[in-house]
């Protein structure tokens, strides 16, 4: 199974690599996502699949059975898969944060209006956001009569 397994992992990290040196920021979230299952696919092959009998030590013997399920790998990739989601997460937030502000997600474009700057020395433009004070909250009084 490995041997099939192991066309599948060079696919997804090729069509990954290719999507993230594309030019178009909603392509480079698909290739890191496809990248970040690419890795933990690998690190699951590359543990070897055994028979699937659980890690368990049986009464009377002082190891596993034999071809049993790794535990270490499978913690591996829990805790790579936690950890990606997070970077696609950010990565996301982040060109999503890029596409509001340049109005675009060609990369091209983005380094174009960056060059723009430095040739004029103008200032690029900066999002200004006005806070207003909140009103004061009344103060509830009391009569004097009410004594």
């Amino acid at each position: 199974m490995e041997i099939l397994l192991a066309p599948v992992v060079g696919i997804l990290m090729a069509s990954a690599v290719y999507l993230l040196l594309q030019r178009s920021l909603g392509q480079a979230i698909i290739g890191l996502a496809l990248l970040s299952n690419a890795v933990n696919l690998f690190i699951f092959v590359a543990a070897g699949l055994g028979d699937g009998t659980p890690p368990l030590v049986p009464v009377g013997r002082d190891r596993p059975a034999v071809g049993g399920a790794d535990p270490v790998p499978q913690a591996l990739i829990l805790t790579a898969i936690v950890i990606s989601f997070g970077v696609l997460a950010f990565f996301i937030t982040l060109c999503y944060r890029v596409y509001r502000m340049a109005g675009t997600d060609d990369l091209k474009a983005l380094a174009g209006a960056d060059r723009q700057y430095e040739t004029t020395g103008l200032e690029p433009p900066r999002t200004v956001v006005e806070v207003t004070p909140a009103a004061p909250e009344a103060t509830p009084t009391v009569p004097d009569d009410a004594t």
